[in-house]
Parts: structure tokens; C-alpha cells; sequence
């Protein structure tokens, strides 16, 4: 019998799982003691690797003054507010704010509710629409999976939420023909600058440049999704910085605490900034229960210090470089189809006849942990704190595993 705990993204009657109970560095263990080279950062993550003292530490000494509190109206925290002024330092454009969550998945659906409601007091009411691209992953609520580029993520859950509609990932003559169509009706386009779990895709040459001009022409918003590829993946703070785009809005999670403690937010520029500020007397009905949580708060600013000290923004291209020339000797050995990636998040295609199900039980085996994606793809995203030698034998147990 299926135990208590439903898992997610699981098959409701498996019975048995992998219980970890240990991590350092980029290594995980397993409840009967075996080891295993972390090569996806548990869900993305973990950049900073598993098992900092100073984390815990630092978690503990907040959680023991002030653990958690509303910062609805009137209230706030000295962390929720420090880090805000950290965050706003690094924003992929200036003159931000910040808005907390405490997920990818809701910071998403906020974007997507501050998009909208930024038009609405802007007078424009009629701007609705929220275009996104098919790959595209945005969360599991209903706004992001409304906005879901994967079709199976969407099925069964009845009617989402209306006027979200995806385009062609890549294909900006498809952006351009529909903003032509419906450009006084779109409120934002939400675009992660690497789609992450639909596959890992690295944008098109010019694309997000592309996709800026056409938001400026038809005054939409723009927003990125960098719930993956924010702090550091892609050896800058953020895949804006990466690509030189600005975006309007960014969403943003995952490795801003490397899973510590949940948090996620997001920027909101400028131009979404001047709509919700210009009436005094407006009052902004949206927010979580945990939204600035002191503790989760804490957790960040202890981070997001440990990728400064350490360069771990600055490792990630060394991590990416090794990573990817190791998987694409094994692409050049015919072991498998194509590789694909940018900065440290990597994925392999595999050839038709190899299921990544049954290559990612295979390395799980061998000590190494993928993740299985789509019907060809396994993706590797490891800590930053990864060693050398770790990364090789990620690589090495990959074509173990193939042959």
C-alpha cells in the first residue's frame, strides 16, 4: 500500500522511495547510508550545497527571536526589509521594489496579477492577456499552469485561468503576428530566459532582444521567469544579466536561500512601479501568509552572502565548462543524441531508443542523481559548490549507465 504522503510528481501508487536523510557539500545519503553526487541541486536549487553550518546557524538565531510574523498592513521586519535593499542591489533593472512569496509558483502568479492590475490603474483595463511560450515551465497553481508550455502539466484540472495563451518557443515572427493581432489586449509576455524544467533550451540568438522591442512597440510588460536560472546558474545574478534584456518583472526563488528555508519573490520595475504608486489611496489586495517571513528572510541574506565570499556566481561558468565538454565527448562518442545548456544547468537528449526514466534509475544506482524530463532529455544542474572530480564522475556515471 501507497504510504500516507502523496507525492508530487509521482505516480499516486508507487510504494517505495529513495529516503534521504543527510547532505554536504554537493553529496546526498540515504537512509541505508548510501552516497550520491547531486547533480540537479535537489530541484534546481541548492547552489551553495547542502549542510552549511553558518545556514543552519543563522536560521536557528532568527527562529529563536522572531520566527515568523504578518507583514500585512501595518507591520514589517528588520530581515524582510535588509533583504529587500540586498535584493533591489543586484535586480536585473534599477529602481525596483520587491515583493515576496514564498514559491516560484506564486511569485509567477503574482507577476502575472501585478501585470495585469499595473494596467488596469494605468486605464487600460482591456490589457489581459498573458502570452507565454510553449516548453515553458511557470509552476503548478492555476495562473502558472495556465501559462504551462508543457501540455501534460495542464491536463485535468478543468478550465484554467482565461486569456493565457502560448506562442512557439523561439519563433519571434509568432510573437510579432499575435501582438499584431491582439497587441492593445496583451498585458505581459512571461518568458524564461533558459526554460529549465520543459528541457533545458537556451534561448535563439537575438530572441529576448527581439521580444523586448515587440513589448515596447505594443506597451506590454515584460516578465522573466528566472525561478532556475536567478543567483548565479548561469554566472551572473541573474539570466537578464546574462542576455543584457531588461525585463519588467522578474520572479524569482529556488536559489535565493538554496532551499534552506522556502522563499520566493518578485521585482517589480519601474514601469509596472509608476501604475501601482501614481494614486495614493490605492490599496493592494494581494499577498501570502508568509510573504517577508523574518526567518526565510534571514535564510537568503545568509546565502546570497556565501555566493559573494565564495564567487560561486563567478564558478558557475567553470562548473557549466567542465560539465558540458564532459557530456559532449560522450555526444561525440554516439552515447547519446544531442546536448544543450547554458552556464552550469546542462541536459542530454537521449537517442530514441533510451527511456531517461530508466537512465536516471541507472545512475541513481551507480551514486548519481539526474532528473528525467519530456521522453528524451535528462538534466543536471549540480551545486556550485561542486567539485571537479564530482563533476566527472557525473559524466563518467552518465555513460556508465548508457552502455
Amino acid at each position: 500500500m501507497p504510504g500516507a504522503f502523496l507525492h508530487p510528481f509521482a505516480k499516486p501508487t508507487r510504494e517505495s522511495f529513495r529516503s534521504l536523510v543527510r547532505g554536504e557539500g554537493a553529496l546526498v545519503f540515504d537512509a541505508e547510508g548510501r552516497e550520491y553526487v547531486d547533480g540537479m541541486a535537489a530541484l534546481w536549487y541548492c547552489a551553495i550545497g547542502h549542510g552549511r553550518r553558518e545556514m543552519a546557524q543563522a536560521i536557528a538565531e532568527q527562529a529563536s527571536t522572531l520566527a515568523g510574523y504578518s507583514t500585512f498592513d501595518p507591520f514589517t521586519n528588520p530581515p524582510a526589509d535588509a533583504l529587500a535593499e540586498r535584493l533591489v542591489a543586484i535586480a536585473p533593472m534599477p529602481d525596483s521594489r520587491v515583493f515576496y512569496t514564498s514559491s516560484g509558483s506564486e511569485a509567477v502568479d503574482t507577476a502575472m496579477k501585478l501585470a495585469r492590475l499595473a494596467h488596469v490603474q494605468a486605464g487600460h483595463p482591456e490589457r489581459t492577456l498573458i502570452v507565454s511560450r510553449q516548453r515553458g515551465y511557470h509552476g503548478t497553481t492555476y495562473g502558472g499552469t495556465s501559462a504551462q508550455g508543457i501540455p501534460l502539466n495542464r491536463e485535468g484540472y478543468g478550465p484554467l485561468v482565461p486569456d493565457v495563451m502560448q506562442v512557439p518557443a523561439d519563433d519571434a515572427e509568432a510573437l510579432a503576428s499575435l501582438m499584431s493581432e491582439r497587441g492593445s489586449t496583451i498585458a505581459a509576455v512571461l518568458v524564461e530566459p533558459v526554460q529549465g524544467a520543459g528541457g533545458v533550451y537556451p534561448p535563439a540568438d537575438g530572441y529576448l532582444d527581439e521580444v523586448r522591442r515587440l513589448c515596447d512597440r505594443h506597451e506590454a510588460f515584460l516578465i522573466f521567469d528566472e525561478v532556475i536560472s536567478g543567483f548565479g546558474r548561469l554566472g551572473h545574478w541573474f539570466g537578464a544579466h546574462r542576455f543584457g534584456v531588461r525585463p519588467d518583472l522578474v520572479s524569482f526563488a529556488k536559489a535565493v536561500t538554496s532551499g534552506y528555508v522556502p522563499l520566493g519573490g518578485v521585482f517589480v520595475g519601474p514601469a509596472v512601479r509608476a501604475p501601482l504608486e501614481a494614486d495614493p489611496n490605492f490599496f493592494l489586495r494581494t499577498g501570502f501568509t508568509y510573504s517577508g517571513h523574518p526567518t526565510a528572510c534571514v535564510a537568503a541574506l545568509t546565502n546570497i552572502g556565501i555566493l559573494e565570499s565564495e564567487s560561486l556566481v563567478e564558478r558557475a561558468d567553470h562548473v557549466g565548462a567542465r560539465l558540458s565538454a564532459g557530456l559532449r565527448a560522450l555526444a561525440d562518442d554516439g552515447l547519446v543524441s544531442s546536448v544543450r545548456g547554458d552556464g552550469a544547468v546542462w541536459a542530454v537528449a537521449q537517442h530514441p531508443d533510451r527511456d531517461p526514466v530508466a537512465v536516471r534509475d541507472r545512475m541513481l544506482e551507480l551514486g548519481v542523481i539526474t532528473r528525467a524530463v519530456g521522453t528524451d532529455t535528462n538534466t543536471f544542474c549540480p551545486p556550485l559548490v561542486i567539485t571537479d572530480t564530482q563533476i566527472d564522475r557525473i559524466v563518467d556515471t552518465l555513460a556508465n549507465a548508457l552502455r
